[in-house]
């Protein structure tokens, strides 16, 4: 696959999507996997190659989402992805969705990384004001690494999640451009 490092950091760079043949049967690949949906919301969903690069193009045409395949920076390799959706550029907000796809990636800082460049791109480059999320509460993992990025909590909705069986709190959180700090996109010329 071709990749684009658009967002270079210290161990990832972040990429526009390529819609290619093999990135699609990735991401298909990925969003049949309950390691990565269960905490997405997308468990009871099956995602078929057509409905996956169907989809996948539409989000791309979309000028109110940034998305960017998250990729290791010494192997090339795709391990994820990460984006702003649903920007409104009155309000000046953005929804940020990541999820890590690769098993072997997870557990290794490269959400954070990936979280923090996105930030930075979202508050410095697109002039957003308020980022925010909505994670499933027995998430922990994810709680903390949207903790150690900056976002507050900001309320939940209760048992509004299905999975398994069983209901799920919906945790809400966000940023707002005063509340970053942080320097991590490592190619900007202007620094």
């Amino acid at each position: 696959m071709q990749y684009f490092n658009k967002l270079v950091g210290d161990r990832i760079y972040l990429s526009p999507r390529s819609l290619s043949d093999e990135e699609v049967e990735k991401f298909t690949e990925w969003m049949n996997d309950f390691q990565v949906t269960d905490y997405t919301g997308r468990s009871s969903e099956i995602t078929t190659y057509i409905e996956e690069k169907e989809w996948l193009e539409n989000s791309a045409k979309d000028t109110n989402n940034r998305n960017f395949n998250i990729v290791e920076l010494n192997k090339n390799k795709l391990i994820g992805t990460i984006g702003l959706i649903k920007i409104n550029w009155i309000k000046r907000s953005a929804i940020l969705g990541i999820f890590i796809g690769d098993k072997d990636s997870r557990n290794n800082g490269y959400g954070t990384e990936a979280i923090n460049m996105l930030l930075e791109y979202g508050f410095k480059y697109l002039n957003l004001h308020s980022i925010r999320l909505d994670l499933i509460s027995i998430n922990e993992r994810a709680h903390k690494c949207y903790l150690k990025c900056g976002f507050k909590d900001t309320g939940y909705s209760r048992e509004e999640m299905f999975l398994n069986g069983k209901y799920y709190d919906t945790l809400h959180m966000d940023i707002l451009e005063s509340e970053f700090k942080g320097d991590y996109i490592r190619n900007k010329n202007i620094k």
